[in-house]
């Protein structure tokens, strides 16, 4: 089975052999930051800012899972931070509707489903979207780094999905696409990480992610210096696997040293809407 691993790897990783439950984990304060009634002081704040969910899924994922797993978040970060005035799914249906019927279906107040800047961002978000699954199919991707606001280098907020944990098998032989999905955002609904941020206001969205150098990629380019921020509000996300885990259902084997691996960087920003 290819595990992917070997990086650096930000976050809380779940125990082999642990039960597959979300963890919100943030390091614990020092004797020293509490005051004398036991609650935090405000040096301890920053360990807020840097939450880490660790999910395990009972066997094999495949490829195609793991390209499930970075789409589904990017538009569910995109509608959590108010990026998108509706799920992704609904706005992309209700705007298809618009655009058929002329605009005379009853839509939702306040948000232009037929405008053109409608149009633009879901057109510009698929097309990010479509070249994630071929760059999943070109090689292995340990990380995906989805960046909120300012730029790739020091944005506002942070996602990172750690795929590092995951062992790679074929479709035959690995877990169903859709209950992994599932089991990832009841994972994220339970540990509530949205709930208490405040609204963000539209912003753009840069998506990079690790690839091997020699992959192939086209539209992604190439960032060879590329260091992940330290700066800013940052959520890991760490997936791994555990339990019934065939060795001989391996669909491939990581032969090159994770310094072939480098990131590479959307060459779109994708720019968030409302109305």
């Amino acid at each position: 089975m290819a595990a992917l691993g070997g990086t650096e790897s930000p976050g809380v990783m779940a125990a082999p052999g642990s039960q597959a439950s979300p963890l919100l984990t943030a390091e614990t304060p020092s004797a020293l930051e509490r005051g004398r009634s036991g609650r935090r002081s405000r040096r301890s704040a920053p360990a807020a800012l840097s939450p880490a969910v660790s999910v395990v899924f009972p066997g094999a994922v495949s490829r195609e899972s793991c390209c499930r797993f970075a789409c589904e978040l990017l538009k569910h970060v995109l509608h959590q931070r108010h990026q998108l005035p509706l799920p992704y799914e609904q706005l992309a249906y209700f705007c298809r509707r618009a655009a058929q019927d002329g605009d005379v279906i009853k839509k939702p107040p306040s948000v232009g489903l037929a405008s053109k800047k409608c149009q633009q961002v879901l057109v510009e978000l698929e097309g990010v979207l479509q070249h994630l699954e071929a760059m999943f199919s070109l090689t292995l991707v340990p990380r995906v780094l989805i960046l909120l606001g300012g730029n790739a280098v020091s944005p506002k907020e942070l996602y990172e999905l750690n795929l590092e944990g995951i062992c790679v098998g074929s479709a035959e032989k690995s877990l169903k696409t859709t209950s992994c999905v599932r089991k990832l955002f009841h994972s994220l609904f339970i540990a509530d990480v949205f709930s208490e941020l405040k609204a963000l206001p539209i912003t753009g969205t840069v998506v990079m992610l690790q690839g091997h150098r020699n992959c192939g990629a086209e539209w992604f380019r190439p960032k060879l210096n590329y260091k992940v921020p330290t700066r800013g509000r940052k959520l890991t996300i760490n997936l791994s696997c555990d339990g019934d885990v065939d060795i001989s259902a391996s669909a491939q084997t990581v032969t090159s040293a994770w310094e072939d691996y480098i990131w590479f960087q959307a060459p779109v920003t994708l720019k968030g809407f409302h109305e």
